[in-house]
């Protein structure tokens, strides 16, 4: 029996030591004000509650894509969340003000979770969606990718041990994926790529499929072509990232 106690102890032990690196994070929602007119926001964040320099660069970074996402109003210092959804809101208001047959409802929704955690790195994965008129609204997806031990954020470069290698590379699966032949120019069947070169996504980061790279609309094809997505999995991603990792990913 003792022998039998002792086994689900070591388990209870490993797995606790697997979650010894994670980083203590919790879902907290930011709405806008409810009205007829007033524009529909929601934001679902996560907050880092660690004291350590990491849990302050993940707040930082979050607060400042609301920031970006949500500020229209040049004339207003806009630094925290609740600033940014009302410069949103006045925003809104001011058009509706000035063109009020024309203005339609305007709408900002933001999601957040963990796409990777392990020991070295966070990746944290952002999904949008805007409406602020036009014919239709835009979705995009961003990476927050962060180094633990550091506690700072990466820019994408920072990712990797060779950058040129890892993006020959992932030339070469995105012409498979998308049926461009190796020896033609990428843009030869439609991609508008700039200056005729493949170049990485903007927005790229750890999953637990691989390294995942998103091309957002507009980026490199048209609104109606939508996102374009390819995922490098680690085993053979690793040779190339400054952080490779035990995953197999895909």
């Amino acid at each position: 029996m003792n022998k039998y106690i002792c086994l689900l102890f070591l388990l209870m032990l490993s797995l606790g030591c697997e979650d010894d690196h994670k980083l203590t994070l919790e879902p907290y929602k930011f709405q806008g004000e409810s009205c007829t007119d007033c524009p529909n926001v929601e934001l679902n964040l996560l907050k880092a509650l660690d004291d350590t320099k990491l849990s302050g660069a993940v707040n930082n970074a979050m607060r400042e894509e609301v920031i970006v996402l949500l500020s229209f109003d040049e004339e207003s210092e806009v630094d925290n969340v609740k600033k940014a959804i009302a410069s949103f809101s006045k925003s809104y208001m001011d058009l509706k003000e000035r063109f009020p047959d024309e203005s339609i409802g305007w709408e900002a929704k933001l999601d957040c979770e963990v796409a990777y955690e392990d020991k070295n790195i966070l990746s944290l994965i952002l999904s949008s969606y805007t409406f602020t008129g036009g014919a239709h609204g835009y979705s995009a997806t961003t990476f927050l990718n962060f180094d633990k031990i550091t506690g700072e954020e990466l820019e994408n470069w920072e990712l990797f041990e060779d950058v040129q290698g890892f993006t020959d590379y992932t030339e070469t699966k995105f012409r498979i994926q998308e049926d461009v032949p190796q020896d033609s120019n990428i843009n030869g069947t439609g991609f508008m790529f700039n200056g005729d070169h493949f170049h990485l996504a903007e927005n790229l980061g750890y999953t637990q499929h691989g390294v995942q790279l998103v091309y957002n609309q507009y980026e490199i094809a048209s609104y109606a072509d939508g996102p374009k997505i390819i995922i490098i999995p680690f085993a053979e991603a690793n040779k190339y990232l400054k952080r490779p990792t035990n995953k197999k990913g895909l």
